[in-house]
């Protein structure tokens, strides 16, 4: 014996339209990474339900299809893992060096300057094809003419030092801008060491 049980169509309807919707899906992580000594910022991040602040080492932030946001953690491992290819890929951040020079010379560093040039070719050779800007620059002792020839003269020496430094840069530029860029103002004719520099920006 066959039996039916018969159910009103505007059941059947109403079933279908009580169904609950599927929770929106993750569409976007933000994770706040820490600088290369640990350090970290403050990251705000806002959808269209709220914010949420971010403020240490691999705090992450979820952003649902909905603009909802959910927070959380994460770790260096989890980040290496999932990321590792993508950032290593990134570009190194760009970093600036600065030498200076003694009174008159182009090619003789301050003692300060000295003991910082190993430390600049040990960074530049952990960079696989870095471009590098070396700038001249002089005090404002000696002619306009005679500190635009100082200054080139001594971004060719820094220049000359990173080549020797077995450094494979895809370009590297040097220029000279005299006295007219100082760090610090002085009247013509005056001696100042901070102004007799070099200046090396790497990207």
């Amino acid at each position: 014996m066959w039996g039916f049980l018969l159910i009103p169509a505007a059941m059947i309807v109403g079933a279908f339209l009580t169904q609950p919707e599927p929770p929106p899906q993750p569409t976007d992580t933000i994770i706040l990474l820490p600088d290369e000594d640990g350090s970290v910022g403050t990251l705000v991040v806002s959808g269209s339900t709220g914010q949420t602040t971010l403020n240490s080492a691999y705090a992450t932030a979820q952003a649902d299809s909905a603009g909802g946001l959910s927070a959380g953690t994460t770790s260096a491992a989890a980040v290496e893992n999932e990321f590792g290819a993508m950032l290593a890929a990134t570009p190194a951040a760009p970093r600036s060096f600065v030498v200076t020079f003694k009174s008159g010379s182009a090619d003789t560093l301050s003692a300060e300057s000295q003991a910082e040039v190993d430390e600049i070719k040990r960074y530049l050779l952990t960079l696989p094809a870095p471009e590098i800007q070396v700038i001249g620059h002089t005090d404002r002792v000696g002619s306009v003419e005679d500190n635009d020839r100082l200054s080139r003269a001594r971004a060719d020496t820094v220049k000359q030092f990173i080549s020797d430094a077995g450094v494979t840069a895809v370009r590297i530029d040097s220029s000279g801008r005299g006295e007219r860029e100082p760090v610090v103002a002085t009247a013509d004719g005056r001696a100042e060491a901070r102004n007799r520099r070099v200046e090396i920006r790497v990207r």
